[in-house]
């Protein structure tokens, strides 16, 4: 079994680690760095729960390999807060809007709107259900995401938001 050797940063933190060439990034995330935040659902590149950013952008970690991750910047949602008292303003938003149920969707949910929200300061609740649209959660209907999502945008701008329901 060949392996290659790969250097990436990931949440701010370089790490160098010999991998199969066709493990993939959602493997090694969990596995190899244990990172059990990235969620693997489908496998598929379908659900979205196992979205990161890759270089800001994000990516379906199911669907990358690890080899292509080499020399690039990761984050994932174990990044975005700086300790567990301190939330990242979308994830306080996603507990003051109550915007999860179970949680398995929540990491890529989060992964896929921290950047969305950053080009869209104020965005519609159109704009935000699109950006969400390959994101799959089963439990909420979505409804209070949507407005999760709208409370962090109206918080990050500065603007008053009214009460979450």
């Amino acid at each position: 079994m060949s392996t290659q050797t790969i250097t990436l940063t990931v949440n701010g933190q370089s790490y160098t680690r010999g991998v199969e060439p066709r493990l993939l990034l959602s493997d090694f995330l969990r596995h190899d760095l244990g990172l059990s935040g990235t969620h693997v659902g489908c496998e598929h590149g379908v659900c979205g729960a196992c979205t990161i950013l890759f270089d800001g952008q994000p990516v379906r970690s199911c669907l990358t390999l690890a080899v292509q991750a080499d020399g690039h910047a990761l984050m994932t949602v174990e990044g975005l807060a700086p300790d567990p008292k301190h939330l990242h303003p979308l994830q306080q938003a996603f507990w003051d809007a109550h915007g999860l149920q179970c949680g398995f969707c929540t990491p890529g949910i989060l992964m896929t709107l921290v950047p969305f929200l950053e080009e869209n300061p104020d965005p519609s609740e159109t704009e935000i259900r699109e950006a969400l649209s390959g994101n799959l959660c089963r439990c909420t209907g979505y409804q209070n995401i949507v407005k999760a999502a709208k409370l962090a945008a109206d918080r990050q701008a500065g603007r008053e938001p009214a009460a979450p329901a």
